[in-house]
């Protein structure tokens, strides 16, 4: 069975925990309170990563849309999608959070919307302020260290998990800007099952909603298609066949030592090694979404 058949067959999976419906309803109550509007994307899936109906929820607000883990992504195609992004309005930095000067980036941006801002107030008598910021984005998008990086300590919880936020909260920073953190919030449906195997790949929805072993062959048909050198130097091999998955399993696992007593291949474990190549970053320089 090929990945069209498996997408056509598979029910789209759904994760969509109490605390984000919550978190929804509250960002639409406090957003008066709001000034400016942190809206952060995984730079290797920018189209997957982005929640659909964000407009939606921060209206008219000033916003910023900070792709991150460049430092993890195919540039050239993460670059069309900036392009795109900014074609349509947005104001876009591109960063990796482990960067300084990368991160100055996010500063000097929100620097300019904030002379604006305080400029408008100055011109009614009215003094300059501390802005409030809502930070938003889907799990595992790197809020956490993006607001560890603003506040200039750790502030707020980081991990490679979604869900580790599960409360809104008000942080101080040290650029006078009062920041709003958020649980990182999916809609309701995913559209596509090709999304939901996107997110699982990233580490932004639990691995145990979907089985491990279509999400490895999922990575595998996407760097197959996409990036054939990272399949072949990393898991030595020259394609990737959905009709010859047990043989590519067997390739992989005696590369990676996944076996069990008798020198058998464990595919379980090679379905983790797959999984885990991304989460840990084994693997970088790819981009699934394509403009």
């Amino acid at each position: 069975m090929n990945e069209e058949e498996i997408l056509k067959k598979t029910k789209i999976p759904q994760w969509y925990p109490g605390h984000m419906n919550k978190a929804r309803k509250e960002m639409i109550e406090l957003l008066p309170q709001v000034d400016i509007v942190y809206e952060i994307i995984d730079a290797r899936i920018p189209k997957s990563s982005k929640i659909v109906d964000i407009d939606n929820i921060v209206k008219n607000k000033p916003r910023i849309l900070i792709m991150s883990k460049v430092d993890l992504c195919d540039i050239n195609e993460t670059n069309k999608w900036k392009s795109y992004y900014e074609s349509v309005g947005y104001k876009v930095v591109l960063v990796n959070f482990n960067d300084n000067n990368d991160f100055k980036k996010i500063v000097n941006a929100t620097k300019d919307i904030s002379d604006d801002i305080n400029q408008k107030r100055i011109n009614k008598g009215l003094k300059p302020k501390e802005l409030r910021a809502l930070v938003v984005g889907i799990p595992n998008v790197g809020k956490s260290t993006f607001i560890n990086k603003m506040a200039g300590k750790k502030v707020a919880q980081t991990g490679n998990m979604p869900g580790v936020t599960k409360n809104l909260v008000w942080l101080k920073t040290k650029y006078n800007i009062i920041l709003l953190d958020t649980p990182g919030i999916l809609w309701p449906k995913f559209e596509t099952l090709e999304l939901g195997m996107n997110l699982a790949s990233c580490a932004a929805i639990k691995i145990d909603i979907l089985d491990k072993h279509e999400v490895a062959i999922h990575i595998l048909n996407k760097l197959n298609k996409l990036y054939p050198n990272i399949l072949k130097e990393r898991y030595n091999l020259d394609e990737f066949n959905n009709n010859l998955i047990e043989e590519s399993y067997e390739i992989i696992g005696k590369k990676f030592g996944c076996l069990i007593k008798g020198g058998e291949i464990d595919y379980e474990r090679v379905s983790n090694q797959i999984i885990n190549d991304i989460r840990n970053e084994a693997v970088k320089g790819i981009t699934f979404d394509r403009r």
